[in-house]
């Protein structure tokens, strides 16, 4: 573990809550985060299957600049993306049984130097001791809506989390 994720370590826990809608408000939700990212930043994502957690990676690439086409790597376990922010990594823990199985991909040198999407991130949160963890809850009553949790760790995302909330409430009725 670097140096920097070491110093880390101290915990800094914010969140909140934002109803999205339909796939409209994800993508605009999405595109706010992604003007917040920057090289070496995590974001974990943590949802029920087709709860839009491959619909928000992309929705975040495209507005990241990313030219490349996005599919979810369940089977590849990782996908890289060239975008206009840098090189955007996106990985599935899906089927990872542990963080033992993650390093075993040999990507924290790319984690480090790209903007890290991960689905099914709560698998791994132990490697990330600096991340940013977003949860989309299905709706049962209404299959277009999903209720998104942020919930930061460490002090980046700390500081991050309440500009974030602010802009999404201005941006997403």
């Amino acid at each position: 573990m670097s140096k920097a994720r070491l110093q880390e370590r101290k915990v800094y826990m914010e969140s909140f809550r934002v109803c999205s809608h339909g796939a409209g408000d994800t993508v605009r939700i999405a595109s706010i985060l992604a003007s917040k990212l920057f090289e070496g930043d995590v974001v974990l994502l943590k949802g029920e299957l087709a709860s839009g957690k491959t619909t928000f990676v992309k929705a975040v690439a495209a507005a990241l600049g990313s030219p490349d086409p996005v599919t979810s790597p369940t089977f590849s376990l990782a996908q890289f993306y060239s975008s206009e922010a840098g090189s955007v990594l996106h990985v599935d823990a899906y089927r990872l049984a542990n963080v033992l199985e993650y390093r075993d991909l040999g990507l924290e040198e790319y984690a480090e130097t790209s903007i890290s999407l991960v689905e099914w991130g709560e698998k791994i949160t132990e490697e990330f001791p600096c991340h940013l963890l977003v949860e989309l809850r299905q709706d049962v009553s209404d299959p277009n809506r999903r209720e998104l949790v942020f919930s930061s760790s460490g002090e980046r995302w700390a500081l991050v989390l309440s500009g974030l909330r602010d802009e999404i409430a201005r941006e997403v009725a």
